[in-house]
């Protein structure tokens, strides 16, 4: 696999590279990231061997991430050649409700402001960024084909929401004639990999695509964290107090040291493990690098161009796999075999083999009244 053997995004037409260049840290405006020269840098380093899909948000870095994004792109002309991936939820205004949410009203008012940032008349991929609890389903995904209808974006996607929500959206759009969801963006990686119960083959059964976010679980999977304690230390956004970043736990240290064996092995760096696993499992589309160096980007574009053993791939996938939690732990082989009446029952579904593993009824004995 390279940068640029492009595969479509979910089931619509538009072609996409199969690592996605992440703007979070393009900018200053949060006190930390990449200027805008070393973002341009970073940008030629990941256009220039074919990438060609850019994601940020309205919100990254204060508008910054996007004013660099679109500066970059209108000064090479590369808008044609780029998709473009922006995002809308978060409030811009302390004390304005309506300048936050996914209303019908902040949706237009977040986008206008986008389309300014990044120099264009046009988004690629248009997110709600968000879950916000209130706004009704129906309101969103109207407002999003409207926007479609009026040119002003191409595709929309859903990010950090629930399965239910996601699948009532197309379910709904499906049948009432709306324009479908393109794409999922949500938490994935070996350290973390809950959607894999209910979000991954939903998505697979509707036909949407899947662009993963923190595949690297902020950093843990680099190996530049070291376990102290009942934490971590180390440099880097992980030591920050915020909740989304708590990824010091029993759990993703035994991922840690199974994933640092098994770079022992391939002879390959961590973080070019995890992004390669991630990028062949079942579903992903193209997995968001999130980078802030030249460095950075160097490696972690260097995940593509080599396969996992499969004993290897076993030890990953075992030591990060989710617990099988009700009702989920319903669906192992025993209830499969209780299912089947004891016949093995094989099938393939959503890119997975299902095998009711269920040995067939003994052999009867022949006697004299079978002759």
């Amino acid at each position: 696999m390279r940068l640029n053997e492009y595969t479509t995004l979910g089931r619509t037409g538009l072609r996409v590279s199969p690592l996605c260049l992440g703007a979070m840290g393009f900018g200053t405006g949060w006190g930390w990231g990449a200027d805008e020269k070393l973002s341009h840098q970073m940008l030629d380093q990941y256009v220039e061997p074919g990438g060609n899909f850019i994601d940020t948000a309205d919100g990254y870095q204060m508008g910054q991430s996007e004013e660099i994004v679109g500066k970059y792109v209108s000064e090479r002309g590369l808008r044609d050649k780029l998709a473009i991936a922006t995002k809308f939820t978060f409030g811009s205004q302390p004390g304005n409700p309506n300048a936050g949410g996914n209303g019908r009203k902040n949706i237009y008012r977040a986008l206008e402001g986008s389309l300014k940032r990044l120099k264009t008349d046009y988004i690629d991929l248009y997110y709600l960024h968000s879950w916000d609890l209130i706004t009704p389903v129906e309101e969103v995904i109207s407002t999003l084909t409207d926007l479609i209808h009026e040119g002003k974006i191409r595709y929309y996607g859903l990010s950090d929401t629930p399965a239910w929500y996601f699948t009532r959206a197309q379910t709904l759009a499906e049948k009432g004639g709306l324009e479908r969801c393109a794409t999922l963006q949500l938490e994935y990686s070996l350290a973390e990999r809950n959607i894999e119960r209910e979000h991954i083959p939903a998505a697979q059964e509707l036909g949407i695509g899947l662009c993963p976010w923190s595949p690297l679980a902020g950093g843990l999977l680099t190996g530049k964290y070291k376990r102290e304690g009942a934490t971590g230390k180390g440099e880097g956004r992980l030591t920050m107090p915020n909740p989304i970043f708590n990824k010091f736990t029993d759990h993703n240290w035994r991922v840690l040291d199974t994933l640092l064996d098994v770079t022992k092995q391939i002879g390959k760096t961590p973080a070019q493990v995890a992004l390669n696993w991630l990028a062949t499992q079942p579903g992903v589309t193209s997995i968001i690098l999130g980078v802030t160096k030249t460095a950075q980007l160097a490696d972690n574009l260097g995940s593509l161009d080599f396969s996992i053993p499969a004993d290897l791939r076993k030890r990953l996938n075992d030591v990060g796999a989710p617990e099988a939690v009700h009702p989920y732990n319903f669906y192992g082989s025993g209830m499969q075999a209780r299912l089947s009446g004891g016949v093995t029952a094989r099938e393939w579904r959503r890119g997975y083999l299902y095998e009711g593993a269920v040995a067939p009824p003994p052999e009867k004995k022949a006697t004299a009244s079978d002759d």
